[in-house]
């Protein structure tokens, strides 16, 4: 059986215990020649604190005896560098740290952090020191000198790695977008966390430091430092370091095998290949479109390692690992444009575009300039949240969510805005559970027309067509425990608004498939007045020559649709096919469609 590393970011443990390990040391060479000061970034949970790990090992001058054990039957064991085995190694994750409390208790816990790893380093290379190492509890910076001091005169080299060098710097930023002068006292001036870079700069101008590799997820941080470390190369946007973290598809198709095997299955290969690609596949880290996006490993390991141990996906297809994405997008929602910025996210047909991917910039342009499409795009691309998809006719680069499970983290966004009241959110759910069980669009209906467009800030929306109406119903019926839920499906280069397929494990229940087409008339084509729409009952507003008009050409549509998905999925009792037309944001008439069984 594989052994999945899940929740594992250590190389030694993960090669000595035998688990999955996905090779990416050929590029170790290509890391070298890239340059001596480092910053690599990648969102969350995507296996940098491995690829940390790997190189701590490889580079370690305490593990040459364990070289061939660790790296004989991997890509660079095959072909090692010069500079394997060659270095002190000192190691800092400032996820560690804590962002908590004052200036002064963040700066302890920052100086905590770098003495115990000083300590630690003392500890393991004390043989190869020839000078004493002097830590001083008040001055964590003083204790890395003195340490770079004694390496250098033992004539000795160092490789320092900063795991998450931004992560306590961006949640004393996103807890409090409002007000940023605890973030910019971390960074500016004499802020400690600028005069910690500046002395890495120094160290490595002066000899005393060899390598550095820095990981993160944005570019925030170091651009907030502007002259307090400006030397480092930026790799994050290398094509040939696409995949340097990550899940290829032939790596999760080798997975998926073997998982099947452990289960003594001989079907569902494809529709477990199928489920992994709509929510965990789409990241793509370059702006070379012809580079294969990659999946997140943390992601596939937690689907597969629970597949492989009760022989069924899981329930809850986002990882409470991953959850912490969520306060990403709210950062963003919470700032001026914010909302209307997700709202076009949602949209597939109009993908964001962006000239070029913004990599120089700091909190100010984010306060001053917040609804430019390129900063926020650039930075929920960062994030992990937005991915390169592919170039408009302009040469335009076009951003969209990834996956199902990040449209499922905007949705819910949207919902927490739109709708903060308790009582309402279980009105909505009660609603929706009425409506996968029965097709009962009433009590739905009753809540858009009645709360969502209630809630809707025509400031924060520039559209007024059917999207809206598209964007609540997607928003309010979203569940990726029951549905595969895709806005805008290819059908055979068609495509329909809204399909909703019951997943595969739970196609058991009394769970039904829809497909739901949208239209929208506005309150000038129909020639009536907001309160006389309002006034009219729903029968007679159905009866209304340009509603049966969008009736029938939704119909139409959904009569091509329906054909395709129970051929498909050869369940036609379960299939659901309804037009919905909204009249302005005062009225829905809907109509399930029945058409022919095939």
């Amino acid at each position: 059986m594989i052994r999945f590393p899940y929740g594992n970011s250590d190389f030694h443990s993960i090669r000595t215990k035998n688990m999955l390990y996905l090779d990416r040391t050929h590029l170790i060479s290509a890391l070298e020649q890239a340059g001596q000061q480092l910053l690599f970034l990648r969102p969350r949970r995507f296996g940098k604190s491995l690829l940390l790990s790997t190189l701590v090992n490889y580079y370690d001058i305490k593990l040459a005896e364990e070289f061939d054990s660790l790296f004989g039957d991997l890509a660079i064991g095959k072909n090692p560098t010069e500079e394997r085995n060659q270095y002190l190694i000192l190691r800092w994750d400032f996820s560690k740290v804590s962002a908590q409390g004052s200036l002064e208790d963040i700066k302890n816990s920052l100086f905590n952090h770098l003495n115990a790893h000083v300590e630690g380093f003392i500890q393991k290379y004390q043989e190869l020191l020839r000078f004493p190492v002097h830590i001083r509890d008040e001055d964590a910076l003083a204790s890395f000198q003195s340490l770079t001091n004694a390496i250098q005169g033992s004539g000795q080299q160092l490789y320092l790695l900063i795991d998450a060098y931004d992560n306590f710097a961006n949640e004393v930023l996103v807890s409090d977008p409002h007000n940023s002068r605890r973030y910019q006292a971390l960074l500016e001036g004499e802020g400690i966390l600028k005069s910690l870079f500046k002395i890495i700069k120094a160290s490595a101008s002066e000899g005393k430091l060899t390598r550095v590799f820095i990981t993160g997820v944005s570019p925030v941080v170091m651009s907030d430092m502007t002259s307090g470390y400006n030397v480092a190369k930026n790799i994050y946007l290398n094509p040939r370091f696409n995949a340097l973290c990550g899940l290829t598809q032939a790596e999760l198709e080798s997975s998926v095998t073997q998982v099947l095997e452990d289960c003594q299955q001989t079907e569902g290969y494809a529709t477990i290949l199928e489920t992994l690609r709509l929510f965990y596949n789409g990241y793509r880290f370059c702006t070379d479109i012809k580079q294969p996006c990659v999946y997140n490993p943390t992601l596939v390991f937690y689907f597969l390692q629970h597949y492989q141990e009760f022989c069924s996906a899981p329930e809850q297809l986002l990882d409470s690992n991953l959850s912490m994405d969520a306060n990403k997008i709210r950062y963003i929602a919470d700032l001026p444009g914010g909302q209307s910025l997700i709202a076009h996210i949602l949209d597939e047909q109009q993908a964001l575009g962006v000239t070029s991917l913004e990599d120089r910039f700091g909190v100010e342009s984010l306060r001053d300039i917040p609804r430019d499409q390129r900063f926020m795009g650039s930075l929920l691309y960062y994030f992990g949240v937005l991915t390169i998809t592919g170039r408009s006719a302009i040469g335009e680069l076009e951003l969209n969510a990834p996956n199902l499970v990040i449209r499922g983290l905007y949705l819910e966004e949207l919902k927490r805005k739109l709708l903060p009241n308790t009582q309402d959110s279980d009105t909505m759910q009660a609603a929706a559970k009425a409506f996968y069980q029965y097709a009962d669009l009433q009590p739905l209906v009753e809540f858009i027309e009645t709360r969502y467009f209630a809630a809707l800030d025509n400031r924060d929306y520039r559209w007024s067509n059917e999207l809206t109406v598209k964007t609540a119903f997607l928003t309010l019926l979203f569940n990726d425990t029951y549905y595969i839920m895709d806005s805008e499906s290819a059908l055979k280069r068609r495509y329909c608004d809204l399909v909703m397929i019951v997943r595969p494990n739970m196609r058991q229940y009394a769970l039904l498939d829809f497909i739901l087409e949208f239209k929208y008339l506005t309150l000038k084509e129909l020639q009536l007045t907001a309160e006389q729409v309002r006034t009219h009952s729903r029968e007679v507003t159905q009866q209304l020559p340009a509603v049966q008009a969008a009736l029938a050409n939704a119909t139409q549509q959904l009569q091509e649709y329906r054909t395709i998905l129970v051929n498909k999925y050869q369940e036609p009792q379960r299939l659901r096919c309804i037009a919905v037309v909204a009249l302005g944001f005062e009225r829905l008439v809907w109509e399930e469609v029945r058409v022919f069984d095939s």
